[in-house]
């Protein structure tokens, strides 16, 4: 429509721009001869030119609001049942669950029937008689220094009760040796005057030397003695050199401003 309007308003001024000039041209010749005849008859308008070109585009117009929201359509009618599925396939085997609580003890069940009585065994042997060994115990206490440096020390009075059984004995007390070279002392038991066989001595022994003197301390001599008949037995705590050294130089000290004790025990014989 808008090439239409275009293309008449260049025809009408096409028109218009011969029709000013054919006016025009007349008058000029008019003027030019005066003396000319009466004017033509107008001539017949010319040929409408060629339509022209289409206009540019215009640019595009705004978007319009937008429009109301419509009533919401009626619920539809409910369709038919659909046809009953295919099964499906066995799921997997689940995990073990937890393990439940303990169940309530069940009622007690009737008494069993009696079973028979079965055959008497063979009568046992009979054991041996046990020796029965009460505790038996003495200790002798002094309190002394002994400067002596070979013989007895102390004597200890013991009645053993069994034949079969061992003695315990042991020392304590505060023991050491000085001397001006080297020197060992040695304090042992004897039992009537013997020394233990059963199955060693009971000893114990101090090494000293001016450099290295030893001083008074608490010491422990102590063992069993076992092949020992019962009946009265004097035990005695002594003092000596040591067996491998020859020297008569030096000085024993036993029981030096302390207590000491003599303990004696009667036990059982020593397992096999």
């Amino acid at each position: 429509m808008f090439s239409f309007f275009v293309t008449v308003l260049v025809v009408i001024q096409v028109i218009a721009t011969s029709g000013g000039q054919s006016v025009s041209d007349e008058r000029n010749q008019q003027k030019a001869c005066v003396s000319a005849g009466i004017p033509g008859v107008p001539g017949l308008p010319g040929v409408n030119g060629l339509p022209g070109r289409d206009g540019m585009k215009g640019e595009k117009g705004m978007n319009g609001e937008n429009g109301l929201v419509g009533n919401a359509g009626r619920q539809g009618i409910k369709g038919d049942e659909g046809s009953k599925g295919i099964k499906g396939e066995r799921g997997l085997v689940g995990d073990d669950g937890g393990k439940g609580n303990a169940g309530k003890i069940g009622p007690q069940g009737p008494q069993g029937i009696r079973g028979e009585q079965g055959t008497k065994g063979e009568t046992g042997r009979k054991g041996e008689k046990g020796q029965a060994i009460t505790l038996n115990w003495k200790q002798c206490v002094w309190n002394r220094v002994d400067v002596k440096d070979s013989g007895l020390i102390q004597n200890c009075n013991f009645r053993k009760h069994d034949n079969s059984s061992a003695l315990h004995v042991a020392y304590a007390g505060t023991l050491g040796v000085y001397c001006g070279s080297q020197c060992c002392s040695r304090w042992y038991f004897t039992f009537n005057g013997n020394e233990c066989s059963g199955p060693m001595t009971i000893e114990g022994i101090l090494y000293g030397r001016p450099a290295n003197d030893s001083p008074h301390r608490h010491r422990q001599i102590e063992g069993y003695c076992e092949n020992i008949p019962a009946g009265q037995v004097t035990i005695g705590f002594n003092v000596g050199n040591c067996n491998k050294w020859t020297s008569t130089i030096y000085d024993g000290h036993t029981g030096y401003l302390s207590v000491s004790r003599i303990m004696i025990a009667e036990v059982p014989p020593s397992q096999k």
